[in-house]
């Protein structure tokens, strides 16, 4: 399977919550975004998803949760009925409790309401009426919603002695919170330091206090995915976000996001996207003029 693909579609940059609508094809190919997502199945006998490479038949009301960065597919489920949230990253990033559940939570994709019907059917409530609210035309639907999706990670988290023996212990997770904190501290310097001269991971594990072997580990403990590969994705995602400022050629918005050349940001964008960065900028962002390159 090829993990590096993304949705076609990026997440609304401007919005920390978003509810998908209701669409009547029962399949989506095989993605992944840096966005989380939490699906709640809807109607009928034959729902199939695919998370982490793993495959599942679910029954209605189970709740799937996609972690940022996941691979995921919609093999063939009733999308109709389905209520499907998503989430920024950049709001996962903003607490440190957010990013606690999701390193603790990573190997929790199923909530199967027959195995925890009063949690599950707790978090069920708690989705519907963010659904709800996002659909109202209240000018701080979106804070609400938030308040809603924070309501349900907290939940969740309060349920973690119900939900231990649904967790893979397959490398589980093993860093302490302080070395947790240290990695986040990391990230979000990066995050903030795109163009910085070093950010090398020996340099990021000595700004973060332990040795880079370590490091390594525990980087991908708290990721899911090596450090050169989330730095790419950090990269990409900062030069979409870059590509609606009609002032900046691709050139520019390369060097904004640390990539040191012009054809290593074309190669990394396209493993990344599928697609190169001045196609993408054409056929995604919308602006009432063309691009310089």
């Amino acid at each position: 399977m090829d993990t590096s693909g993304y949705e076609s579609l990026s997440f609304n940059n401007t919005r920390a919550i978003n509810v998908a609508g209701p669409v009547s094809e029962r399949s989506f190919p095989s993605h992944r975004h840096a966005y989380g997502e939490i699906i709640v199945v809807g109607s009928g006998d034959k729902n199939i998803f695919r998370a982490d490479d793993k495959l599942y038949s679910l029954t209605p009301g189970d709740i799937i949760l996609i972690w940022p960065m996941e691979t995921h597919e919609i093999v063939d489920a009733n999308r109709i009925d389905s209520i499907i949230v998503q989430y920024s990253n950049t709001l996962a990033d903003s607490l440190f409790d957010f990013k606690r559940i999701i390193n603790r939570y990573h190997d929790l994709h199923i909530l199967c309401i027959k195995a925890h019907p009063v949690l599950v059917n707790k978090l069920k409530s708690i989705i519907e009426k963010l659904k709800d609210e996002w659909q109202n035309d209240n000018p701080t639907r979106e804070m609400r919603c938030a308040m809603y999706l924070l309501e349900f990670m907290s939940v969740l988290d309060e349920h973690h002695e119900e939900l231990d023996a649904d967790i893979s212990n397959d490398g589980g997770k093993t860093i302490s919170d302080s070395t947790l904190n240290n990695i986040i501290s990391v990230m979000d310097y990066i995050k903030n330091n795109l163009t910085a001269d070093d950010l090398s991971q020996t340099a990021m594990a000595e700004r973060a206090g332990i040795n880079k072997d370590y490091f390594s580990r525990a980087f991908k403990e708290v990721t899911g995915q090596n450090y050169i590969k989330w730095l790419n994705a950090v990269r990409v995602e900062k030069a979409v976000s870059l590509f609606p400022e009609e002032s900046l050629t691709l050139t520019e918005i390369a060097m904004l996001s640390g990539f040191k050349s012009i054809p290593s940001f074309n190669r990394v964008f396209a493993e990344y996207k599928n697609i190169s960065p001045s196609q993408y900028r054409k056929a995604y962002i919308r602006t009432p003029e063309k691009y310089r390159t």
